[in-house]
């Protein structure tokens, strides 16, 4: 019965939840501590910080261990393991779903001309909002009562190095085709010497 339990919740929390990980804490929280009080809050908590350290996305590593804390809770380690795969799939199992009804309408449309035309319209909504994500990373941008107020973010570029950096991997990536995984790494340890 827990089993059907744990999968029913992360189902839902799976289906319902946009925004990645940090969006799914608060349904994981309120349904598996608040509604059925499989774990404490200090358990939780815990869970969180943990989920965090390790790789891979927080949300799932979160379903993972409290999969295995209820489970184990029920029935031991076998069944911790058990609880553990159950939440886990349950919640990247709607994911899955929607993404295959996404490639079979895919595949179904890709050569109509409404596929071809809403494709269009997306292409620019895409970059634009990849470019709204960059300067919300770079500037701060304040609508108060004396009007609008634009400055850099001093903790994403706290000195004239940043801009450099910035620099240089744009240069990389857009004049060299540098392979954008070297571009983080490289950025990671310039990081590292710099600062």
């Amino acid at each position: 019965m827990i089993y059907l339990q744990l999968f029913g919740v992360f189902f839902v929390i799976g289906l319902f939840t946009f925004g990645g990980g940090g969006a799914m804490l608060s349904l994981i929280q309120m349904q598996v501590v608040g509604r059925f009080g499989w774990i404490s809050e200090s358990q939780f908590a815990d869970i969180v910080a943990i989920s965090q350290c390790t790789p891979g996305p927080i949300g799932i590593n979160c379903a993972t261990y409290v999969g295995y804390e209820v489970g184990a809770g029920a029935g031991g380690h076998l069944a911790g393991i058990l609880g553990s795969a159950c939440a886990t799939f349950a919640l990247v199992l709607p994911t899955f779903l929607i993404f295959y009804g996404i490639i079979t309408l895919y595949n179904k449309y890709k050569g109509t001309r409404l596929f071809s035309d809403i494709m269009t319209g997306l292409r620019p909504a895409v970059a634009g909002l990849i470019f709204a994500a960059a300067i919300i990373l770079i500037f701060k941008i304040d609508f108060g009562a004396g009007g609008l107020n634009i400055g850099i973010l001093q903790s994403t570029f706290p000195h004239w190095t940043s801009w450099l950096i910035l620099a240089a991997s744009l240069a990389a990536s857009f004049i060299w085709k540098i392979n954008p995984i070297l571009l983080i790494l490289a950025g990671g340890l310039t990081g590292l010497i710099l600062y």
